[in-house]
C-alpha cells in the first residue's frame, strides 16, 4: 500500500469525505488546472489536524484552500491532497453583541450576510470580494479603504505538528496582501471579528454601493482569480497595464481583461501555461515601458 492509499483510508476511518483525481478546475474560480492526486474535505479541527500529522508522517505536500479564488493549479495536476474547509469550520457563531466567530471556510459572502443580519459593521468593503475568511485572513484582504486587519480581533490555526493555536491580532504582522500566516506555514480554521452595532439598512446601502461598484469595473462575467497583481507603491497595476496597451492581449484563452487591466480572464479554454505566459508579458512590458516591477498576487500551485 502506498502513501496515498494510506491516507485515503485513514481519511475513511474517520469519515472524511475524500475523493482521487479531482480536478482542480471545479475547485477554482479560475476553473483551471488538471487533477488533485487525492482531495479531502475536512469538516472540523479534528480532522485537519489529522491529515496535518498524517501527511507529515507520511512526506506528502498538502494545501488548504477556500473557494479557490487566488490560486491556478498546474494543467498537469497536482501530486498532493488538497484539503477544503467544510461543516463546522464554514460556520459563524455570535459570541456577543458585536464579536463574531467564523470558521475558515465560509465564504466571505456568506460572513457579510451573517454581520449585516446581525446589525454589524466593519466588513461592508469584503461584500463581493470572492474567496474565503482563511484565505482573506492568510492575505489580508482588502478594497475600497477597508482590510481584514481592521476587525479581526484572533485567529486560530494548526500548526505543523497538527496542535492547535491561537494568535491575537496585535501578533498576526498584517501589512499590504500579508500576515504572519504566510511565514509560519499553519493552516489558518476560524477566525474572530470585532464589529460595530449600527443601522442595518445602512450597512445593506453601503454593501449595495461597493457591489455596484465591482459590477461596473470589474469582469465578474468571465473566471478568473481576481486582481493578478500586488498594488506597486505610488501608483496601480492596471493602469499601468493600460499606458502600455497590453488591455485586451490574449495568449491562448487567457485574456488581459478589457473592462479592468488588472484582471486576466479566461475566456475559454485558458489552461495555466496561458495565464504564465500572459502575465510574464505583462510583467517584462511594464518594466520596460514605465521601470515598475509588477509583483505578482495570484498563487501559482504546481
Amino acid at each position: 500500500m502506498d502513501k496515498y492509499q494510506k491516507l485515503f483510508e485513514h481519511c475513511k476511518e474517520l469519515c472524511i469525505k475524500v475523493k482521487y483525481n479531482v480536478p482542480m478546475s471545479s475547485l477554482t474560480t479560475f476553473k483551471i488546472g488538471g487533477n488533485a492526486r487525492i482531495y479531502a474535505e475536512a469538516e472540523n479541527s479534528s480532522h485537519v489536524s489529522s491529515l496535518v500529522k498524517t501527511c507529515r508522517d507520511n512526506d506528502i505536500k498538502y494545501i488548504v484552500i477556500g473557494k479557490g479564488s487566488n490560486i491556478i493549479a498546474n494543467d498537469n495536476g497536482l501530486d498532493m491532497l488538497v484539503i477544503r474547509l467544510t461543516g463546522d469550520l464554514a460556520k459563524v457563531t455570535r459570541l456577543d453583541d458585536s464579536t463574531l466567530h467564523c470558521g475558515a471556510g465560509l465564504s466571505l459572502a456568506g460572513l457579510c450576510r451573517e454581520v449585516e443580519n446581525n446589525s454589524l459593521s466593519g466588513l461592508e468593503f469584503a461584500w463581493g470580494i470572492p474567496g474565503s475568511v482563511g484565505g482573506a485572513v492568510y492575505m489580508n484582504a482588502g478594497a475600497y479603504g477597508g482590510e481584514i486587519k481592521d476587525t479581526v480581533y484572533s485567529v486560530t490555526h494548526i500548526d505543523k505538528d497538527g496542535k492547535i493555536g491561537t494568535i491575537k491580532s496585535n501578533n498576526l504582522d498584517f501589512g499590504y496582501r500579508h500576515s504572519v500566516y504566510k511565514e509560519n506555514g499553519f493552516t489558518i480554521i476560524g477566525a474572530t471579528f470585532k464589529l460595530k452595532l449600527d443601522n442595518r439598512t445602512e450597512i445593506r446601502n453601503r454593501m449595495d454601493d461597493y457591489m455596484s461598484r465591482r459590477k461596473d469595473k470589474q469582469p465578474l462575467e468571465f473566471p478568473s482569480a481576481g486582481s493578478v497583481f500586488r498594488r506597486p507603491e505610488g501608483n496601480y497595476a492596471g493602469a499601468l497595464i493600460e499606458k502600455c496597451g497590453l488591455k485586451g492581449k490574449t495568449i491562448g484563452g487567457a485574456q488581459v481583461s478589457p473592462k479592468h487591466a488588472g484582471f486576466i480572464v479566461n475566456i475559454g479554454g485558458a489552461t495555466a501555461e496561458d495565464v504564465k505566459n500572459l502575465i510574464k508579458l505583462i510583467q517584462t512590458t511594464v518594466k520596460e515601458k514605465t521601470g515598475y516591477d509588477l509583483r505578482r498576487e495570484v498563487i501559482f500551485l504546481d
